[in-house]
């Protein structure tokens, strides 16, 4: 069944089967409301033990890495055993003193490039009922135009009722929606989960996703407020997209012989066809030794894609790995380039397997250097092939450089996943930009400035409302100024009356991305400043109740059971009037600005 209910959209639809299984799960039920890309999400999974004798029932769950799980209990035969948030080290301590007992721990554990597993298992008596709940939440982020919904279902057996609601609430509207999955049909109809349970294979087991964008009127984006917390999501559209400067950084180490430099080489070839005539590039190759391929950098003309294009298929891997050299040079390259384009990006995109063992091999030391070399003229970007490599020092060296990072998987889609990195970063539409609100109507807002925006993404800024302020309009002579009006009680309106919406859903986005980006801020802090930052997630972390790199959840078990376990988060290494001024600093041919009367 599909219901639309404009501009909500919902999902619903159920399965009834029977199961011959002693440890039966007769429901499991998954309920996700979506709303302004906030996502919270409740699994719920009913097992009745069948046998006449104690079992072991199993509540096993694969959740986005992005999401924060806020809530897990265990129900049996009535009596509930709730999961409490904890600081991580007040809960090791309590989970050493259980493993002196001889107890053991539950970890979330990282299952896949998307997901991370949840696993908790509890004895229960014969013809006994047991019921998990898990509830997390989580910021959809919007990447190539789309907003991407990941719901993982496997529960191992057949299940009597199985059934998954999805409503979307966006209050700009919905542009377009698709669905995928691997387990139904598009009309609705499953096409797994046969009768016969001695064939795993046909055992429901697969994925479920809701890719969308909103409608998007106002050109400084929109605002929505509720219970005094704001949320401002601005993703400008029909921008010309920036003339680009890139230099490719490519291992060519011993380490990545074989189907990693294969996979490269494919990558870069497609890479190369997708330039713009307008960009410039070069190629910066390097084992023990570094080698550039031109000493300056080419327009990607027809003719240097193609001799480009020669060079990349030569690529073969031997040697070392000096990364410190391959990437100073690459800045050398960029700092003296000649007639590039006057506004434009440059940026550099390190594709790199391994450590540092050649040359310079101390990462504080080369994350020193390349910060001072670049001294924020460009981006960086660093894709970390495999798991040898060293993801922390990767991800620490892209955050002080103005990019980000990214783990690439040894998978056969290996070189996809470069080519869809590469198409995420392709189209730089605005650059230096800041989001201006008046001092004395907002605190505590989230991050405001922002290096790059590339096409298809999205900037959100959140904070809280405070009181009435005026607002003047300025011109300027060579940038265009935008204002438009917004009337908190109509804003508010739109959130009364959903059912399916959680009332305080943008102070939670608040504190989930205010979590997120003090987290990313503190890994290229200095050590003092880090534990500030921590210090400030931590507490957040907790009056929210979100499991995040700094908390655990502390599961207690009946008193004859394995009494203590642990949840952890794994890592990869309005009722008045105001007047608000939102303003959009940009280094574009225009300056954004956005007046909202409320």
């Amino acid at each position: 069944q599909l219901c639309i209910e404009w501009p909500c959209l919902c999902f619903c639809f159920s399965l009834f089967i029977f199961s011959q299984h002693a440890i039966e799960i007769y429901s499991l039920h998954v309920d996700c409301k979506v709303t302004s890309r906030f996502a919270h999400t409740v699994i719920t999974s009913k097992i009745v033990n069948r046998a006449n004798e104690s079992r072991e029932a199993t509540f096993e769950v694969e959740l986005p890495k992005t999401a924060f799980i806020t809530n897990f209990s265990m129900s049996i035969d009535g009596k509930v055993y709730p999961g409490i948030i904890k600081e991580k080290a007040s809960a090791q301590k309590e989970y050493d003193t259980a493993v002196s007992r001889g107890q053991s721990a539950g970890l979330v554990k990282i299952t896949g490039r998307k997901l991370e597993q949840f696993h908790v298992s509890v004895s229960i008596a014969a013809a006994s009922k047991v019921t998990f709940e898990l509830t997390y939440e989580e910021l959809l982020k919007r990447q190539l135009g789309k907003f991407e919904l990941l719901i993982k279902v496997r529960p191992k057996q057949l299940v009597k009722h199985f059934q998954i609601d999805v409503h979307i609430f966006e209050p700009q509207g919905i542009r377009f929606l698709e669905t995928d999955s691997t387990f139904m049909t598009n009309d609705f109809k499953l096409n797994q989960q046969k009768i016969n349970p001695e064939l795993d294979e046909t055992l429901l087991n697969g994925d479920f996703v809701v890719r969308y964008d909103v409608k998007r009127g106002a050109a400084a984006g929109d605002v929505q407020i509720v219970n005094g917390y704001f949320v401002h999501y601005f993703a400008p559209r029909e921008m010309p997209v920036f003339p680009k400067n890139v230099i490719f950084v490519i291992d060519r180490s011993g380490s990545m012989a074989g189907r990693k430099i294969e996979q490269t080489r494919d990558a870069l070839l497609k890479i190369l066809q997708d330039l713009r005539p307008e960009d410039h590039f070069s190629f910066i190759t390097f084992n023990s030794k570094v080698a550039e391929w031109k000493s300056s950098l080419l327009q990607a003309t027809a003719e240097n894609v193609a001799s480009a294009a020669g060079f990349v298929q030569t690529l073969s891997a031997s040697g070392g790995t000096d990364i410190n050299r391959a990437l100073l040079t690459a800045v050398s390259v960029l700092d003296k380039a000649e007639k590039l384009p006057e506004r434009s990006v440059s940026m550099i995109i390190l594709l790199t397997d391994g450590q540092p063992t050649s040359g310079e091999s101390n990462v504080e030391v080369i994350q020193e250097n390349i910060q001072k070399a670049v001294n924020g003229k460009y981006a960086l970007f660093c894709l970390g092939f495999g798991f040898d490599v060293s993801y922390k020092f990767l991800e620490k060296m892209a955050l002080s450089n103005g990019g980000i990072a990214r783990r690439i998987y040894e998978n056969a889609d290996a070189a996809l996943q470069l080519q869809g990195f590469y198409q995420e970063v392709a189209t730089p539409i605005l650059m230096k930009i800041e989001m201006q609100y008046p001092e004395n109507a907002v605190e505590g807002l989230t991050k405001n400035n922002f290096k790059l925006f590339f096409e298809g993404s999205e900037i959100i800024v959140s904070g809280t409302v405070l009181l009435m302020v005026s607002f003047l309009p300025f011109q300027h002579a060579s940038d265009l100024t935008l204002k438009e009006e917004a009337n908190v009680k109509e804003k508010e309106q739109v959130f009364q009356n959903q059912s399916y919406i959680f009332g305080n859903f943008i102070e939670r986005l608040w504190a989930y991305l205010t979590i997120q980006q003090l987290l990313e801020k503190s890994i290229s802090a200095q050590e003092e400043d880090q534990k500030t930052l921590e210090v400030q997630a931590l507490e957040l972390s907790l009056r929210y109740s979100f499991v995040t790199p700094l908390t655990s959840m502390v599961v207690t078990k009946p008193a004859d059971q394995q009494q203590t376990e642990l949840a952890n988060k794994p890592t990869e290494a309005g009722k008045w009037g105001i007047k608000l001024n939102l303003t959009v600093v940009t280094q574009h041919s225009c300056l954004w600005e956005k007046a909202c009367h409320w």
